[in-house]
C-alpha cells in the first residue's frame, strides 16, 4: 500500500516514519527540495503544495491509497483538494477551507449557534474599508462598528500567533490597521476564560477526544502557549469540552480525520478559537499526547486507514507537562540533563535543550521564537506543582536581561 505526505517539514517525520514501520510506501510532497521529510519518504515529490492543481497531478501519478496529514497550516486545502480528485478517505477540499479560513469557519459555527461573538473581514488594503466604513485615517475616533472590546486583530489564514494584534479600545484599532499589509485579516472579540488544545479523531462518525491540554500563554499581545499540562478525562472541564467539539464537528462536516483545536472554556460555553482537521505541532502529537495517553494518534490512524484495528482511548491517568523555553536574555550556563537533577533534584522524563551559552534569547511573540530552542517533560501531582519545579529548572540557565 501507499501513503502520501502533503507537506514534508521536520514535523511530518514523525508521521512518515510510522507509516514506513506498517510496510508503506510513503509519497512525500514539499515545496523545498531540502525538507526533512523528501529525504525520508520513498517517494520525494518536490512540489509547491500552494498549487492544487500541481499537487493533484503528481499524486495521480503515484496512485496513493490515502492520505496522511501532518503538522501544516494554510495548505492543509491541498490534501482535501486531492481527496476529492482521486476518490481518497478523508477530508474534502471544502472541510479543509473551514478549518484554515478564519472567517468562514466563524461564519459557520456561527450559523449553527456555536459562536456569539462579532468578526469582521479585513481586507489586505489601506485605508481599510470595514462595514463600509473606512477606519485607517481616523486614529483616536470611534469607529462605529458594533464591537465589543478587547478585540483581536490576526490574520484570515494560517495558525500560530504571529501577526496578532489584541486591541483594549477603538482608539488603538487605526494604528493597527495601519499595520495591516500584504495578506487580509479578521478583526474579533475577545472571549475571556482559561485556554486549552485539544487533540482528537473523528473515526467513522465518531469524536476521540484524545488529550485536553491546559494551556500556560504569554501575556498579551501574544498570548503564545509556552506550556501545556494534560487534563485528565475525569476533571469536571473534559465532558464539557469533549460535548462542545462534538456539535463544533458535526457543524464542520469533518469525518475521517485526526484534528487539533484550540479552545477558550468560556463563561457560557466553550469557545472554539481555532480548529483544523491535521495533527498538532511543536512536538505534541508526536511526544506528548503518546506520553500523556499512551495513544499515538499517526500510528492509530495509519491502522484505520490500513483495516487494522485501531484505538483512539487515553489508556493512561497522570498529569504531565511539556515546558519550551521561554526564558529571556542572555543566557549564563546551559545545563544538561544530570547537572538539571544535580541542581534542583529534577529528572525530566524528556530533556531536549539546543540553547548555546552567551546566547541572546528574545521575548517570545510566536510559536517561530520557540522554535530551534528545545523543551523539556515532567510528569506530577497537579499543576501548581510542576509549575514550581519548571521554575526551578528554568533559573539554572542564569539568564539577564
Amino acid at each position: 500500500m501507499k501513503a502520501a505526505v502533503i507537506g514534508a517539514g521536520e514535523e511530518s517525520l514523525h508521521t512518515i516514519e510510522k507509516a514506513q514501520e506498517y510496510g508503506l510506501i510513503v509519497i512525500a510532497l514539499d515545496g523545498n527540495p531540502e525538507a526533512a521529510g523528501l529525504k525520508k519518504a520513498d517517494v520525494p515529490l518536490a512540489v509547491d503544495i500552494s498549487d492544487e492543481e500541481a499537487v493533484v497531478r503528481a499524486l495521480a501519478e503515484q496512485s496513493p491509497d490515502f492520505i496522511l496529514t501532518a503538522p501544516v497550516g494554510r495548505y492543509l486545502t491541498a490534501t482535501g483538494a486531492a481527496n476529492d480528485a482521486l476518490g481518497l478517505p478523508g477530508i474534502s477540499r471544502e472541510m479543509a477551507v473551514l478549518c484554515t479560513d478564519k472567517f468562514l469557519f466563524h461564519k459557520k459555527l456561527e450559523e449553527h449557534g456555536l459562536r456569539h461573538v462579532r468578526c469582521y473581514d479585513v481586507e489586505d488594503a489601506t485605508p481599510v474599508d470595514l462595514a463600509g466604513k473606512r477606519y485607517a485615517d481616523c486614529a483616536g475616533a470611534e469607529t462605529g462598528l458594533p464591537l465589543r472590546f478587547p478585540a483581536v486583530l490576526k490574520p484570515r489564514y494560517g495558525s500560530g500567533s504571529r501577526g496578532i494584534h489584541v486591541l483594549s479600545g477603538s482608539g488603538e484599532l487605526a494604528d493597527a490597521l495601519r499595520a495591516v499589509s500584504g495578506e487580509p485579516y479578521v478583526l474579533e472579540e475577545c472571549v475571556a476564560g482559561e485556554e486549552y488544545g485539544i487533540d482528537g479523531a473523528v473515526i467513522e462518525n465518531r469524536f476521540y477526544m484524545v488529550l485536553l491540554r491546559r494551556k500556560e500563554n504569554t501575556p498579551f499581545p501574544a498570548r503564545q502557549a509556552v506550556a501545556y499540562f494534560s487534563v485528565l478525562p475525569d476533571e469536571e472541564v473534559w465532558e464539557r469540552m469533549r460535548a462542545h467539539m462534538e456539535k463544533v464537528i458535526v457543524c464542520l462536516g469533518l469525518r475521517e480525520c485526526l484534528l487539533h483545536a484550540d479552545v477558550i472554556d468560556g463563561q457560557d460555553d466553550p469557545f472554539v478559537i481555532e480548529l483544523s482537521a491535521r495533527p498538532s505541532g511543536h512536538n505534541l502529537h508526536n511526544l506528548f499526547t503518546p506520553l500523556c495517553t499512551g495513544v499515538d494518534m499517526a500510528e492509530e490512524y495509519i491502522r484505520h486507514r490500513m483495516g487494522l484495528s485501531c484505538d483512539f482511548v487515553s489508556r493512561r491517568k497522570y498529569i504531565m507537562m511539556i515546558h519550551y523555553f521561554d526564558m529571556e536574555g542572555t543566557v549564563k550556563a546551559v545545563p544538561t540533563q544530570e547537572q538539571v537533577y544535580q541542581g534542583t533534584g529534577e529528572d525530566p522524563l524528556i530533556w531536549e535543550c539546543h540553547i548555546k551559552e552567551g546566547e541572546r534569547l528574545e521575548p517570545v511573540v510566536n510559536g517561530h521564537d520557540l522554535m530551534g530552542r528545545g523543551f523539556f517533560v515532567l510528569g506530577g501531582e497537579s499543576r501548581e506543582c510542576l509549575r514550581e519545579r519548571a521554575a526551578r529548572i528554568k533559573a539554572l540557565f542564569g539568564t539577564e536581561r
